[in-house]
């Protein structure tokens, strides 16, 4: 029986009002940077999972530039934070589950732009305890992260759902550390296997609450 549920962030709880591909062009345009593809960024990403902000991640993808790694990620982040929103509902959900459940966030990367985010769209003391991954030892899916958010929230692992998007660090993460998994996807898409439900993401506000509900 679930005490607690704990979120993702992006694609999960909230989109940009782009696709990413393009706000990274943007953004590295702005600092007149050379181009970057959306799949080196994601690799560099994922190799700087516990930092302060992404100028780690962009120092990695531009060794060969004159470009400046800080102007860059200063760039990404204003940008990314001008084009993100909450997915339909999704604030009135959390609200709602808090008085059923314990409400945790766990998202993957640096500090300073996963914080701003949470201030852009006001959601700086929505949950009961949220965690940025470059704020502790590891990201997801490494079971550390997920115990970190379980500690806060003062849950053990199968007293808990975790709820994202990706297959890999979302998914296997969270069944990794002993908890269970609800599988956001689009619309067409089939959910991962080895989560005990899936929810179409727009449709997260709306189905969620009776997934949770039937778990119990």
């Amino acid at each position: 029986m679930p005490t607690a549920v704990v979120f993702d962030l992006d694609d999960t709880l909230a989109v940009p009002d782009r696709d990413r591909e393009t706000v990274l062009a943007e953004a590295v345009e702005r600092a007149d940077a050379p181009a970057i593809a959306r799949e080196e960024y994601l690799a560099a990403h994922g190799r700087n999972l516990t930092r302060e902000s992404r100028e780690p991640i962009f120092a990695d993808l531009l060794a060969d530039s004159d470009a400046d790694p800080e102007a860059v990620a200063a760039a990404y982040r204003k940008r990314t934070a001008e084009t993100i929103g909450p997915v339909p509902g999704a604030e009135t959900m959390v609200e709602t589950l808090r008085d059923r459940y314990r409400v945790g966030l766990l998202t993957n990367g640096p500090v300073r732009a996963q914080r701003e985010k949470l201030a852009t769209l006001g959601w700086e003391g929505r949950f009961d305890a949220a965690f940025v991954t470059g704020e502790l030892e590891a990201g997801k899916p490494d079971p550390r992260a997920f115990e970190a958010i379980l500690a806060a929230l003062g849950v053990a692992p199968g007293e808990a759902v975790y709820v994202g998007d990706d297959p890999e660090t979302d998914v296997t993460g969270a069944v990794g550390a002993g908890m269970d998994a609800v599988h956001v996807h689009e619309r067409g898409e089939t959910p991962d296997s080895r989560a005990v439900a899936g929810v179409i993401r727009d449709r997260i506000a709306e189905d969620l609450p009776r997934i949770l509900a039937d778990l119990e």
